[in-house]
């Protein structure tokens, strides 16, 4: 049997960190952005972790 494939584009999203976890970044950063205010865009700019709920999907995902 070949070997699975992981899924391309999950793969570019998310990363594993050292701990464990998993890395994604912020939704909502890339346009209309002249509405949001300057601390908004700030924080949108961080990256943030894959919720408990989903880190099956993900991880499933990009193996």
């Amino acid at each position: 049997m070949p070997k699975m494939k992981i899924h391309s584009g999950a793969a570019k999203r998310f990363k594993k960190t050292g701990g464990g976890k998993y890395k994604r970044s912020q939704a909502y950063a890339s346009h209309l952005l002249g509405k949001k205010n300057p601390a908004r865009k700030r924080r949108l700019r961080k990256s943030s972790t894959v919720k408990p709920a989903d880190v099956k999907r993900v991880k499933q995902l990009i193996r």
